[in-house]
């Protein structure tokens, strides 16, 4: 079943994102698998607004705790907040899922 997970950086915490992004580039290679999308949140310029949105395949939300709190990011102590919400698939990649 998805899940949503929004992450929101601490202010001030670029510099820990920079530091901590190949690791977590690397622990979402491994994940793939489990990945339906995710991504930084921009601006409407493009700039790094500072957190995180996941949409995760897993089976509990104890799962997708466990997975986020695995990241790198999580890790170094760069969110001031997660969120995890469960997610009804109605189309995924202009494909009807109801």
């Amino acid at each position: 079943m998805p899940y949503i997970i929004e992450t929101f950086d601490k202010p001030e915490h670029q510099a820990v994102r920079q530091a901590h992004r190949p690791a977590h580039l690397d622990f979402l290679n491994a994940h793939q698998h489990l990945l339906l999308a995710c991504g930084a949140k921009l601006d409407d310029d493009g700039k790094d607004l500072g957190g995180g949105l996941y949409v995760v395949d897993l089976d509990s939300r104890q799962a997708a705790q466990d997975f986020i709190e695995a990241d790198p990011f999580f890790q170094a102590g760069l969110f001031a907040n997660v969120s995890i919400t469960r997610w009804r698939k109605a189309y995924l990649a202009g494909e009807c899922c109801l």
